[in-house]
């Protein structure tokens, strides 16, 4: 009995993560697939400005592929791993049952990477909706924020002189 609990532990610590990457692709898919039904016509153009390629191609994927999710995961993934389009369709079409994560690892993106992390965000192109605009820098508008909740106005304290300093004192008339 403690043989068959320490196999299916070891079994678990195996395929949990990768059911948790692949739920996060599914989200993802479901986004798009619901973005893709407010707009399609937006949704194709972005996907032809995104990877370059005439609409006319988009649509011949949309017709080849069950979904626009699964349309946009084949042209990421392909251009994440560096596959052609049809080396990644080949792939799905024989590993769609398992799910993107398998089939992104099969074509050389490992779960965990930062190819992988790419592949989740989703990103199409400027404006997208999963893209927040959030990034980790720690740039001067931390400053900014944290005078004008004190009620500090920077810029009026610059223009008249009565700030903390600068780079100078500028010239004098």
């Amino acid at each position: 009995m403690k043989k068959f609990f320490g196999i299916f532990i070891v079994v678990m610590l195996l395929v949990l993560p990768a059911s948790v990457f692949a739920g996060d692709l599914e989200n993802l898919i479901g986004s798009l697939n619901a973005q893709a039904k407010a707009d399609l016509p937006g949704f194709r153009a972005d996907l032809s400005a995104q990877f370059g390629l005439p609409v006319p191609d988009v649509d011949i994927l949309m017709k080849t592929l069950p979904t626009p999710g699964d349309v946009y995961m084949t042209l990421r993934v392909g251009r994440i791993a560096n596959k052609p389009t049809e080396v990644v369709i080949k792939e799905y079409k024989a590993n769609r049952g398992k799910g993107w994560g398998v089939i992104a690892k099969n074509l050389g993106i490992k779960p965990g990477s930062r190819e992988f992390h790419e592949l989740k965000r989703g990103d199409l192109g400027p404006g997208s909706k999963s893209d927040d605009g959030k990034g980790k820098g720690k740039g001067k508008d931390k400053k900014a924020k944290s005078d004008f909740r004190e009620g500090k106005d920077t810029d009026t304290e610059r223009s008249t002189g009565t700030g903390d300093g600068g780079k100078g004192r500028g010239r004098k008339k």
